[in-house]
């Protein structure tokens, strides 16, 4: 009985390892490369040379960041919205030639001011005055009127 039990407890330790091994070899050997992330501003161009070969740009979600290809391979990003998508670059035959993942973020410096007002949020910009400033995740009517505002007062400048 004592062999019996032997044999299948080498079987065991065997299928154990061998399960083991797969499951990081899995993990580790045929992970996917992920593509390198570029961290954008919410609102602002950024600049990016891309290699010669380049015909096509696709952004994944045009709602997070824009993109607009321009003569001798420069690439202008704009981030539209807050979250992350991907950008790739083809060539003239559909091949890949550039995959990265872009980060759009809010602004980073301190020239601004968050007011909360329970759950209502309101954003200025304070350099050096405090004025009101068009933010994504402001609440709505705040938004929708410095929005409007702004609207106005572009079109009596026309």
């Amino acid at each position: 009985m004592s062999a019996v039990f032997g044999r299948r407890a080498k079987r065991c330790a065997v299928l154990a390892l061998a399960l083991f091994l797969a499951l990081v070899g899995g993990v580790i050997g045929f992970r996917p490369a992920h593509a390198e992330t570029l961290n954008i501003t919410v609102d602002q161009a950024s600049v990016l040379k891309l290699p010669a070969q380049v015909a096509t740009i696709v952004v994944g979600n045009p709602l997070v960041a824009d993109a607009s290809l321009q003569k001798g391979g420069v690439l202008i990003l704009t981030g539209k919205g807050y979250g992350t998508t991907n950008l790739m670059a083809l060539d003239r035959a559909g091949k890949v030639v550039l995959e990265k993942t872009l980060q759009v973020l809010g602004p980073a410096g301190r020239d601004f001011v968050v007011v909360y007002r329970g759950v209502e949020r309101e954003t200025y910009s304070c350099a050096p005055d405090c004025e009101r400033r068009l933010t994504l995740g402001d609440s709505p009517v705040f938004f929708s009127n410095v929005l409007a505002q702004s609207g106005a007062r572009n079109a009596a400048a026309k």
